[in-house]
């Protein structure tokens, strides 16, 4: 793993040991980023499900003003903050050690606007992508907001979340990417 383009290109990423985390692969990190935009112009980036926080960090390296990551699990929590710390990104960078239920309900009393929302969590937690509409509805993502999704095959997201509308929906494999936009 590395980071594919920006002010970090190339940089090594460590990943996280185990199988508790399925790391988003350098090739649909690339191509994720090439849909939504290559590069941006500031913005915040919330990383749910974060792990070893590469789709933030290639997100920061990619003009990114500030990313949130939400990790719960040990292992990746601390290769998350070892990738943070080699990227020099910790001046940036909020981290949360909870589930992302719980990291939501604290962003909800905050005064923030998301400009780039990634969610991927367990295929299995299909329960999690909820989070996306509660951010939405609660008006927590900015008007020109792009949310990411990654999810198994096995699972259909929704068309929408709030006003965000299914823009575009790519196939990796058993993995879907799916790209929701607010229609205007």
């Amino acid at each position: 793993m590395r980071v594919v383009a920006g002010e970090r290109k190339g940089m090594p990423l460590k990943a996280v040991t185990g199988t508790t985390t399925r790391p988003t692969t350098d090739k649909v990190k690339e191509s994720i980023f090439n849909i939504i935009g290559p590069f941006f112009d500031g913005g915040i980036a919330l990383d749910l499900f974060a792990g070893s926080g590469g789709l933030g960090i290639e997100c920061l390296s990619r003009g990114a003003e500030k990313a949130i990551f939400v990790e719960k699990d040990g292992r990746a929590y601390q290769t998350l903050q070892e990738n943070i710390k080699k990227c020099r990104y910790e001046e940036v960078t909020e981290l949360f050690k909870t589930d992302a239920t719980r990291a939501v309900k604290g962003l909800l009393k905050r005064e923030i606007q998301i400009d780039y929302l990634f969610v991927d969590p367990p295929y299995r937690k299909t329960e999690y992508y909820n989070l996306v509409l509660t951010l939405a509805e609660a008006g927590k993502l900015a008007e020109d907001a792009i949310i990411v999704c990654e999810s198994s095959d096995e699972f259909k997201l929704l068309e929408s979340y709030g006003s965000f509308s299914l823009s575009r929906q790519e196939a990796y494999g058993g993995t879907i990417i799916s790209i929701y936009r607010k229609l205007i």
